[in-house]
């Protein structure tokens, strides 16, 4: 981080080591190092003599302020037991605190193959009621969009504001811009799936009489789709699912995403690819910010992580912590 101050505690020499090796590993870390320079802070303000940290000495960071958020609190605590796990794998005498704090965290629906073919049925039997060609047209709008989110692992508002310029159907590309964290990226698709795109846009333009600006024109052409559309369209055809009536968990929109990413993190696992080398790659292909934010998707999946810890055997033994509370 450019600028930052120097650090000035005992623990400085570790902080530095622990922010080199993150960031080897293909770690932004960015959030992380402002909480360890506070913590560097933390540490010269009560006088840390030497490597030994006990848990009294660190009492005072792991309590919640009662001004903080518990994201804040758990992201504070989640940095600094990283860094104890870091100087005790050194032989060090530190404290390593043991359960993270929480924030309220629902989990995502990772659909099974059975219930993903279902849905897709559903969106492709659909027919709107009455005459309006608009409502038809949707109709196959809404089959292509939700293939496109869910094997491309995009976001709701990356396929709904997707300009017609931005889908290269020769090059099979498409070009997100100014997505979540203001990042652009390219994202590649299937021989199949820019096949299914190419014909749906030369349909689409036949039934406009254009070409249109957006790839996914709403009921005015010359508007994006809404997120809430989709939402509601995506309700309407899960709902059609034989698995509706006995699902404790709805699945939303954004689960496609996340099915993407743990079916593709599964097929590497069950084919032997090393999934450690290979998630630096996934997590630029989806527009993550850091790798921990692509480990959460592991976190929360209980069977994908048993699948890896059984065929991942090129890979490193240990999935990284995340912490929760970043949401």
């Amino acid at each position: 981080m450019r600028g930052r101050r120097e650090l000035g505690s005992a623990a400085a020499p570790y902080i530095e080591g622990l922010l080199a090796e993150k960031r080897a590993l293909g770690f932004l870390y960015e959030t992380e190092e402002l909480v360890l320079l506070r913590f560097d802070e933390y540490c010269s303000e009560r006088g840390l003599a030497g490597t030994t940290i006990t848990r009294d000495f660190l009492s005072g960071w792991l309590e919640r302020s009662p001004t903080e958020g518990a994201s804040s609190h758990a992201r504070r605590v989640c940095a600094v037991r990283q860094l104890m796990l870091y100087m005790a794998s050194m032989g060090l005498d530190v404290h390593v605190p043991g359960e993270l704090p929480r924030a309220d965290v629902k989990l995502p629906h990772i659909m099974t193959d059975d219930e993903r073919r279902a849905f897709f049925d559903r969106a492709d039997a659909y027919r709107p009621a009455g005459g309006c060609a608009a409502y038809r047209r949707l109709a196959v709008e809404y089959r292509v969009l939700f293939r496109v989110i869910y094997c491309c692992g995009l976001r709701n508002s990356e396929a709904c504001g997707l300009p017609s310029d931005c889908v290269d159907l020769d090059a099979g590309t498409l070009s997100i811009a100014q997505s979540k964290g203001r990042k652009d990226r390219v994202v590649y698709m299937a021989d199949d799936l820019t096949g299914l795109c190419a014909d749906y846009f030369a349909w689409l333009q036949g039934e406009l009489g254009s070409r249109p600006h957006w790839f996914f024109p709403s009921r005015y052409p010359e508007r994006p789709l809404r997120n809430t559309s989709v939402d509601r369209a995506f309700n309407r055809f899960w709902n059609a699912t034989p698995f509706a009536a006995t699902c404790a968990d709805k699945p939303v929109v954004h689960d496609l995403r996340f099915s993407f990413i743990t079916d593709r993190v599964n097929r590497w696992a069950l084919d032997g690819v090393d999934v450690d080398a290979m998630m630096p790659y996934l997590s630029r292909y989806v527009g993550h910010k850091d790798l921990q934010s692509t480990y959460y998707y592991i976190h929360t999946s209980e069977q994908l992580r048993e699948v890896i810890a059984r065929y991942d055997v090129t890979g490193s033994s240990s999935i990284p912590e995340v912490d929760y509370g970043q949401g």
